[in-house]
């Protein structure tokens, strides 16, 4: 919603709420203050339960930022990818994972928790490891300090295995973004929920074993109008024993 948000913040989320969601994530949302965030989700009857966030404006003002989101009300925070400067080679992906390690270590003592969320190059490999950039991420953080924010259509997109990772990741999932795409090579079209190739069935089944806590809804585009697609990945995902 956040095309739809910049140009009318009040009705956008009024919409959303007339609609039946309760619960939202903040991620590339109008650029305000917090209470004014906190002022405008409380008018429609939403609660920020997520948000996307920049690990270095945490780096660089820990207090600050902690205090900003839980002034929205969320206690769950996730980068949109790896730090750009901690990319182009295993040494640097390892120096990245120790700085999200120990952020996700200084979260925690205050109450929140710190995920990441992938995209599809997260399920390429370096070189010289022949495991996943996902998985070195996993492998070399704690459970207790970073959490995995995996958006399902990347993932299979990646030709991930999504049910059998979510359960290998059991205890350390507890936000998705529930997304679904069709792949055909190379190209992926997003979808709106259970009309794409995700199996969601089997998804779901998977989330209860691994304990997810939320099921985030998350279309970066589509075809048609944008409420068409909201209201049928709403009435999809509602009807889903999660």
């Amino acid at each position: 919603m956040r095309d739809a948000a910049k140009k009318d913040l009040p009705g956008t989320l009024k919409k959303a709420a007339d609609m039946g969601w309760r619960y939202v994530q903040w991620s590339g949302m109008p650029g305000l203050p917090a209470d004014q965030i906190r002022a405008e989700l409380d008018k429609a009857g939403l609660k920020c339960i997520a948000c996307h966030t920049s690990i270095e404006s945490f780096e660089k003002d820990f207090e600050k930022e902690v205090a900003f989101w839980k002034t929205v009300g969320n206690k769950d925070v996730a980068p949109g990818g790896m730090m750009k400067d901690c990319t182009k080679d295993l040494e640097s992906w390892i120096k990245g994972c120790k700085r999200l390690d120990t952020l996700g270590a200084k979260l925690r003592g205050v109450g929140m928790r710190l995920s990441f969320h992938n995209h599809t190059h997260e399920f390429e490999k370096f070189p010289n490891d022949p495991r996943t950039k996902h998985q070195i991420l996993m492998d070399e953080t704690k459970p207790e300090n970073l959490c995995a924010e995996l958006d399902i259509a990347w993932a299979h997109a990646a030709e991930v295995d999504v049910p059998a990772y979510i359960r290998k990741l059991a205890g350390r999932i507890k936000v998705v973004h529930a997304k679904d795409v069709t792949s055909e090579g190379k190209k992926h079209t997003l979808m709106p929920l259970g009309q794409g190739q995700v199996p969601w069935k089997d998804v779901f089944a998977a989330g209860k074993d691994a304990g997810i806590e939320w099921y985030v809804y998350e279309q970066d585009s589509g075809k048609g109008d944008l409420w068409d697609y909201v209201k049928q990945s709403y009435d999809f995902l509602s009807k889903q024993p999660v």
